[in-house]
């Protein structure tokens, strides 16, 4: 027998490893502890990763050294904090006193729920491809009114399933008139007394709301992931021993692994898996390294037709303003979770899909407007982003009436979300509204080398070897510049004329700008657009004749 190693120690574990509770239950136990990942892999002697993958379905299963500890601990938290079950369930009998296979103790029946109302009957819970349901921003259930984060089609609050009928309050009804009392007759034996019935209050019984306990889990892990990469900038700070431009080189470098890893954390609880490397058509791959693929992001070059930096009279004043943190902003799009599948016609034009489509767009007869697809050189069919062909529909649509609907030839596209970045672009806000606030510049300078180099690397780039989808690269940037135009037009909406719209995030304008935005530096709000050319962010130009 190997040394440190007991019969009881063997047997002990072999008897803890047979009343291994799922992973749902090992999450459980942490968080209803309000233990850290970090706290178990210390007492434990394994890596906070490996808790991680112990605690998601799909995960890895506690192998020795670990396993052992991570046993007695789980044991000692199911004491503490014991889940309510269904009885004769296998899992009511984890680490209870009470053996699986014992006779359960009765139970009360539960109270019918209260069916939905007829208004909400009809509606269904949104899917991924997988079939699981897809989360999204909490609020309340439509039908119960618990906070969820999970959503129906239409993209209101709404329980999965029936969930929401099981936990809705039922209300109290009035006892029914008591029958007259029969008469006494002599009995033979004296019965002991039935048990009185508790009376039922008349305020319904508050029911634990799941959700709210998986949010307050969502900012421990938050917080827990804003200290990561505050030990980063603290790591590379000392490293540099106060040379500022050496440690921001030194974060610049290690951004896309960072990002990568805290991407990987941030997924840690999503109910749905994703494609980093699928199948893609040719017109996603670069035919050379010096030529780009076939699809369009729509950058525009804009400049107003009627004015002229080299006009004699410069009596306008133009206002240059910049986007804060255009790209981090756009991570909150439609993206394709799948591998893309190809589709003729508009077949694949669906709100729940996202893609790349082949269309024909209509003319834009707007010239004081920039046009949404940016500068052609050549008219015809091109090659454009989800993100692109959703600005033209609504363009296209009531509320704008703009422009025609572009002609659908074919598409790639697949099942999608618009929260599928949305957990790593809330930790980044943070981080960012964290280091502007302390003034942190190697904080910011680290955010912003992580955010953005994130999507420059998702596409064809030997920075970053664990993720392969261009299509995602090119509907984030896309979407930074449909963000960008809808400022343009609420800009013109406002009377504003729009001088010059360049890149992403540069939009430039006569008038008062600070009429229509709030300036600053939050995601929100629009600052002035510095260069060596015009270092005041305004400048002159006159009225061409």
């Amino acid at each position: 027998m190997s040394e440190g190693i007991s019969v009881e120690s063997l047997l002990e574990e072999a008897r803890l490893t047979a009343e291994m509770p799922p992973p749902a239950e090992r999450l459980r136990l942490r968080e209803a502890a309000g233990l850290t990942r970090d706290q178990v892999a210390t007492a434990c002697g394994v890596s906070r990763s490996t808790v991680q993958n112990w605690e998601r379905e799909g995960g890895s299963t506690p192998v020795p050294p670990g396993r052992l500890p991570y046993l007695r601990l789980l044991r000692g938290l199911a004491e503490i904090h014991p889940a309510p079950a269904a009885p004769g369930d296998p899992i009511a009998a984890l680490f209870t006193d009470q053996p699986y296979g014992h006779a359960p103790v009765p139970a009360a029946a539960p109270a019918p729920a209260t069916a939905a109302p007829d208004a909400f009957s009809g509606l269904e819970t949104l899917r991924g491809p997988d079939g699981l349901a897809v989360e999204g921003d909490p609020g309340p259930c439509v039908r119960c009114g618990v906070v969820t984060t999970f959503q129906s089609t239409d993209g209101r609050p709404l329980h999965s399933g029936g969930l929401c009928q099981r936990t809705a309050p039922v209300r109290p009804q009035a006892a029914p008139p008591a029958a007259p009392a029969p008469e006494p007759a002599p009995a033979p034996t004296v019965a002991a007394p039935a048990p009185v019935p508790p009376v039922a209050s008349p305020v319904a019984a508050r029911v634990p709301a799941r959700p709210q306990r998986r949010s307050k889990s969502a900012e421990r892990a938050q917080a827990d992931l804003l200290a990561v990469i505050r030990d980063a900038v603290r790591e590379e700070a000392e490293r540099a021993s106060g040379d500022e431009d050496a440690a921001v080189d030194a974060l610049i470098k290690r951004a896309v692994p960072d990002v990568m890893d805290l991407f990987t954390e941030t997924r840690a609880s999503a109910r749905y898996e994703y494609t980093a490397y699928p199948t893609l058509p040719d017109i996603l791959h670069k035919p050379t390294k010096k030529r780009p693929d076939q699809i369009w992001e729509a950058r525009p070059r804009f400049r107003h037709p009627d004015y002229s930096m080299r006009a004699a009279r410069a009596d306008i004043k133009v206002t240059a303003l910049d986007t804060n943190a255009a790209y981090l902003s756009a991570m909150k799009c439609w993206l394709p979770i799948g591998r893309l599948e190809h589709t003729t016609g508009a077949d694949g034009v669906n709100p729940k899909r996202s893609g790349v489509h082949l269309i024909t767009p209509a003319p834009w007869a707007h010239p004081h407007l920039p046009d949404p697809l940016g500068d052609r050189d050549e008219a015809g069919a091109l090659w454009v982003t989800d993100a692109t062909l959703r600005l033209l529909l609504r363009l296209s649509g009531p509320k704008f009436a703009l422009t025609q609907a572009p002609e659908v030839h074919e598409s790639w596209t697949s099942g999608a979300t618009e929260n599928f970045l949305d957990s790593l672009r809330k930790l980044l806000s943070a981080a960012r509204d964290e280091a502007l606030t302390t003034q942190d510049a190697l904080m910011e300078a680290y955010v912003k080398a992580m955010y953005s180099k994130l999507i420059s690397t998702m596409g064809e780039s030997d920075a970053n070897r664990k993720i392969y989808r261009p299509d995602w690269m090119h509907i984030v940037r896309a979407q930074a510049h449909a963000n960008l135009w809808g400022k343009a037009y609420k800009a013109h909406q406002a009377g504003l004329e729009i001088i010059a719209m360049l890149g992403t995030d540069e939009l430039h304008v006569t008038g008062d700008p600070w009429t229509v935005f709030t300036q600053g530096r939050a995601l929100s709000q629009m600052k002035i657009k510095y260069s060596d050319a015009k270092a005041s962010g305004e400048y002159m130009v006159g009225k061409a004749n």
